[in-house]
């Protein structure tokens, strides 16, 4: 069976310049597996369509994203690209322990355990 993914490589690069916005291109190349100069074309295609904004850094480039706007393709309520970024990627990783998943567990895991307890404690 072929590699496939949910995401296409638009949204991959997305992550990847949420992660680090100064990521440079052949790094967004290696993580989605395609050339130096794909990867330049898919910057180059959000760059033009106002998802990114480039901005030099001496000679590097740095990326930020305009986590305001819609996504392309509306599908009901037009949700922003900072939503979607902030379902995918965790950007507050110094933020105070406490949030689900932060004790190691998974969100899932730590909902039925909450649930189980809830039970328990209505039971008994």
């Amino acid at each position: 069976m072929g590699e496939w993914s949910f995401l296409t490589n638009h949204a991959r690069v997305l992550v990847c310049i949420a992660r680090d916005p100064g990521v440079r291109l052949r790094e967004i190349a290696d993580v989605l597996g395609v050339t130096e100069r794909r990867a330049f074309g898919i910057v180059n295609d959000l760059a033009e369509s106002g998802y990114v904004v480039k901005e030099k850094d001496g000679r590097r480039n740095r990326y930020r994203i305009q986590n305001h706007l819609p996504l392309p393709a509306p599908i009901g309520r037009e949700p922003t690209v900072g939503e979607l970024l902030g379902v995918l990627v965790d950007t507050s990783a110094a933020e105070s322990p406490g949030r689900p998943g932060q004790d190691g567990g998974s969100p899932r895991r730590n909902r039925a355990a909450a649930t189980q307890r809830t039970s328990s404690a209505k039971r008994g």
